[in-house]
């Protein structure tokens, strides 16, 4: 199994991992989440954490908790830097706080790989971090997801980071992408982050093993000459294996990769976050 690290930055860091949780510092704000992938013993005692960290999210179920207050007068919705871009961080119900920190890895390839005039699609956009570091190399970005509320923090972000003029799309993402396949729309870099699974926006079944072919396949139409896909996955049921079956199959003469996507925290535990796929066309 490869495995390829994501680096911290100067406003977040995963200071510590184990019991299934994580100790994360975004900006001044530390969180203890559930972590799945943290199945290992910490490196720091549980008293630590609890003086360490302002607030930790109790799981309910497998879908619900809350955040529990550890430390008064800490503001639950706060702002970080990523170069010079603003990102907004707030506590949800759902123990995201807005962003994922391992794309971190994904910021600096596009950011890499893009230039003025360029134009960029972010299917499964989330809140779009990728999308605004987009914007700022002036690259046309076109950003995709099928939640209100999530595209709006997208334009907070983007509006946080003195930027503008980027497409913010609330549709289906495959939907979407199947469209700009009959439209003839073209892209130099594809960006998509699918759920592993859950229920389509007329209640159809997705699961990732099922779509992912489907997804790169369009995801080659849509790609100029030159071009790159990053595709990240979160199933068990896909491996890395299968994955490079699936995307030599359609591209059969690119520069493909997959490595297991990982962060090393401060103490030196290691959390994998699942497969990266990077093809370049």
């Amino acid at each position: 199994m490869s495995r390829i690290f994501s680096e911290s930055w100067n406003d977040y860091e995963l200071l510590d991992a184990g019991n299934n949780k994580k100790l994360e510092r975004w900006g001044t704000v530390v969180t203890i989440r559930p972590e799945r992938n943290a199945y290992f013993r910490p490196a720091l005692a549980e008293s630590e954490w609890k003086k360490t960290a302002h607030f930790e999210f109790v799981e309910k179920t497998a879908n619900s908790g809350e955040w529990k207050i550890l430390q008064k007068n800490v503001p639950q919705e706060w702002q970080i830097r990523f170069g010079e871009i603003v990102l907004n961080l707030r506590l949800t119900k759902f123990k995201h706080v807005g962003l994922f920190p391992e794309q971190r890895i994904n910021w600096d390839f596009v950011s890499e790989h893009l230039e003025s005039g360029d134009r960029f699609l972010n299917l499964f956009g989330y809140t779009g971090a990728v999308s605004v570091v987009a914007r700022k190399k002036e690259a046309d970005v076109f950003h995709c997801d099928s939640i209100k509320q999530i595209i709006q923090w997208g334009k907070e972000n983007m509006e946080a980071s003195n930027l503008s003029d980027i497409h913010w799309i609330l549709e289906d993402a495959l939907k979407f992408a199947q469209r700009e396949v009959k439209r003839g729309n073209k892209y130099k870099g594809i960006i998509m982050d699918p759920p592993a699974f859950g229920l389509g926006a007329n209640k159809e079944r997705w699961k990732i093993e099922n779509k992912f072919e489907e997804l790169i396949s369009i995801a080659k139409d849509l790609t100029d000459r030159g071009g790159f896909i990053i595709a990240n996955t979160y199933s068990p049921r896909l491996e890395q294996k299968e994955i490079m079956e699936i995307t030599r199959k359609i591209f059969p003469s690119s520069d493909i990769s997959c490595n297991k996507l990982c962060i090393r925290s401060k103490t030196g535990k290691i959390i994998e976050y699942g497969e990266l796929t990077r093809i370049i066309t």
